[in-house]
């Protein structure tokens, strides 16, 4: 499997690393982004990543930098502590990469997708916590479909929550072929489709099994504190309902505070190029701010 970081090139212009510094990768992933800031110059690169299947694979992109790259098995939002406990204050730059990583879309037994028959796991961190089969399992039908249309903006969320429930009390929805099937089942069709019917609800259910909006916006909050002077945080994001969080969480900062700058007026994203090379990228939106003293 062959792991393609998104817009390096323009994160690598936005946050600047040939200026050196210590730099934090909030969500490493197989770390592609953290190599490209060591490799253009960044000093130190603490990498943290909830998903442990990833830091292994990160460990060996990484082993070459030795002492350079430190990786913690730790959210993004809990970044504050990890720096706290190395004693770093401030910092020169800051990343996340929202998305969901290659590895856990490929990899066999982790039921992101629907594209296979396995387990419908879905947790970035499979070390605890609930997944997505145990939300099915235990919500009622309206919280079901409160988060499929939350989360997934799917119009048809009570329907297909009506048969959720309808089908789990038959049997346990412990698969993601099942889960694709109901979905399916459950929405009207009226000619051809421009994405598969259980898309929106796999997506659903996949933010709200790793709580993937809760806390963003304190966490864009907190990071910018953390910047020195003059440092960036640039953020990826891929859909819609977390590019909107980030827009407008910069933007009041921007707003409120004379030494917070947003440099992404509209949000950049992959040129053709790119997304003829990774056709994963074609929905990532890059915004950048600046600590300005």
């Amino acid at each position: 499997m062959t792991h393609i970081p998104v817009m390096t090139a323009e994160v690598l212009q936005h946050l600047r690393p040939e200026r050196g510094g210590v730099f934090i990768d909030c969500t490493t992933g197989l770390g592609g982004h953290a190599e490209a800031l060591l490799a253009a110059g960044a000093s130190r690169v603490i990498g943290l990543d909830r998903d442990q299947d990833a830091l292994a694979r990160a460990r060996q992109t990484l082993a070459p930098w030795g002492a350079r790259a430190e990786l913690v098995h730790a959210d993004y939002r809990e970044f504050d502590a990890v720096l706290a406990a190395r004693g770093i204050g401030a910092i020169d730059g800051a990343l996340a990469d929202l998305g969901v990583s290659s590895l856990q879309f490929d990899a066999p037994g982790r039921g992101f997708s629907f594209q296979r028959d396995e387990p419908l796991d879905m947790r970035m961190d499979q070390s605890g916590g609930e997944t997505a089969a145990d939300l099915v399992a235990q919500a009622t039908e309206e919280e079901l479909a409160d988060a499929i249309f939350q989360y997934g903006e799917e119009r048809f969320s009570r329907r297909i929550a009506r048969a959720l429930v309808e089908a789990r009390r038959v049997a346990r929805i412990d698969t993601t072929a099942r889960l694709a099937s109901i979905v399916r089942q459950s929405i009207p069709r009226r000619g051809p489709m421009r994405i598969d019917p259980a898309t929106r609800t796999f997506q659903a259910l996949r933010i709200w099994t790793n709580r993937e909006l809760e806390g963003l916006d304190r966490f864009l909050e907190a990071i910018v504190g953390r910047l020195r002077a003059g440092a960036r945080v640039a953020v990826i994001s891929f859909h819609s309902l977390e590019d909107r969080i980030v827009k407008h969480t910069l933007r009041a900062l921007d707003r409120r505070d004379a030494i917070v700058k947003v440099l992404t007026k509209r949000p950049l994203v992959p040129g053709d190029d790119e997304v003829q090379r990774n056709p994963r990228a074609r929905s990532a939106k890059l915004r950048v701010a600046e600590r300005m003293a």
